[in-house]
């Protein structure tokens, strides 16, 4: 497994003000028009981020797994100062550096990209999926432990069932019910692909869990990068 050392890029915002400034220009460029790669096929990653804020270090993975056989192939940690103070709405400005180094780190292409959190599901309507998705052009999702501030109808009690994640009328993504009677997971697009494809891909990835596999073992990984690491120079 490859770790390398993750930096803040200089022009990175430092107030929230320009922290918005810089999502309201990117959110134009999301790309919602697209299906994505067909589920169970190619490559998939999956991407966290754990935070010490104690030592001001941030730890980021990348799991890169046949998305077939759920295999992992190749994976990629790093490690890096937090690049911002934490303000709900603009968590992504706290993770981008550092999970961009990972999937810098990785040796081939990521193919679609899961993220632990929210891509049109979003305030701003633009998380987390959706900036890492326009910021490296990939097909990118995002999947949530909760609905954050929206509103849904809880989803049928068997596998694959769901139901609309709304933003008053709006549909920002949807809930899915991974397990049977298990609490649902929070779908929703971030860049290159569509709500149903975005869906059948979190089915696919989770076969046993409530969580898919992308994100279970980026989380293991980065959890496990974080405890190691060095503090960063």
């Amino acid at each position: 497994m490859t770790t390398v050392t993750a930096r803040i890029p200089d022009d990175w915002p430092a107030t929230e003000e320009r922290a918005r400034a810089v999502q309201d220009g990117l959110r134009a460029r999301v790309v919602l028009h697209e299906p994505g790669p067909t589920p169970g096929t190619g490559v998939v990653t999956g991407v966290d981020v754990a935070y010490d804020d104690e030592r001001d270090v941030v730890a980021a993975a990348a799991v890169v797994l046949d998305a077939a056989t759920l295999d992992v192939v190749p994976e990629a940690t790093a490690v890096g100062r937090i690049s911002f103070p934490y303000v709900p709405g603009l968590l992504a400005f706290r993770e981008i550096p550092t999970v961009l180094a990972a999937l810098d780190a990785l040796p081939g292409p990521p193919g679609l990209i899961v993220c632990d959190g929210y891509g049109l599901a979003h305030p701003r309507r633009f998380g987390l999926a959706s900036h890492l998705g326009v910021l490296t052009g990939l097909p990118t999702i995002g999947v949530a432990k909760n609905p954050f501030t929206f509103t849904y109808d809880d989803p049928g009690p068997v596998r694959g069932s769901t139901a609309p994640l709304l933003a008053g009328a709006e549909e920002v993504g949807r809930a899915v019910r991974t397990r049977d009677g298990v609490k649902p997971v929070f779908v929703s697009v971030g860049h290159r692909t569509s709500l149903d494809n975005a869906c059948a891909h979190t089915l696919a990835l989770a076969p046993a869990y409530r969580l898919p596999e992308t994100t279970r073992r980026a989380d293991a990984l980065c959890r496990e990068a974080l405890r190691s690491a060095a503090y960063p120079a």
